[in-house]
């Protein structure tokens, strides 16, 4: 029996467009990563915009998926990670909580940014989704920082988060205008399901 190619299409977990467009996200990804300034344990680098983007612009999975993307091309060797980094012991390195905490932001920031669209105003339903998203790096990342580094919460705090709690907000900021505006041409449509 062979079926029809819509339902083929339907059934799929990802079209075509979407497949690209998560390809293109974790190029961000990448390349924003070397956009880095050194500061210490953890670089300033452009990556929370990008998740930040492709949390805002993608369904749910496909935001995922693309940092997914972007982390099995780190782990296989490609490098992609701050300073041209790569390999599974960047991963489990004191930073890898970070890199873990892009992919949980980027699916969180969709997610509510799906619950949130029709409650409330659309630039509220984004910066919210952003500053989660923000939140949800930094637990990742701290607590990482905690366990591998052995810094106690509080230097942690002072090393990995404190540092970054303003470049941040502006990265959020600047990420829900980009959004806005790239919406606005129609290349990159909100996502209606999961």
């Amino acid at each position: 029996m062979t079926s029809s190619p819509a339902l083929a299409t339907r059934d799929r977990l990802f079209s075509v467009r979407d497949v690209t467009t998560i390809a293109l996200f974790a190029a961000v990804i990448s390349a924003s990563a070397q956009v880095s300034i050194p500061i210490g344990a953890v670089p300033i680098t452009l990556q929370v915009f990008a998740v930040l983007l492709a949390g805002l612009l993608l369904r749910p999975l496909a935001a995922f998926a693309a940092v997914g993307v972007y982390l099995l091309l780190g782990a296989a060797g490609v490098p992609v990670f701050a300073g041209f980094a790569s390999g599974i012991g960047v991963l489990i390195g004191p930073t890898g909580g970070y890199l873990f905490g892009f992919a949980a932001a980027a699916l969180a920031v969709a997610l509510l940014v799906k619950a949130l669209c029709g409650r409330v105003a659309p630039i509220i339903a984004e910066g919210v989704a952003c500053a989660v998203g923000v939140a949800v790096i930094y637990a990742f990342g701290w607590a990482q920082l905690m366990l591998v580094a052995g810094l106690s919460p509080a230097e942690a705090f002072i090393g990995g988060v404190a540092p970054f709690i303003a470049l941040d907000a502006a990265k959020a900021a600047v990420a829900v205008g980009v959004a806005s505006s790239i919406r606005r041409t129609g290349l990159v449509s909100v996502r209606a399901t999961a």
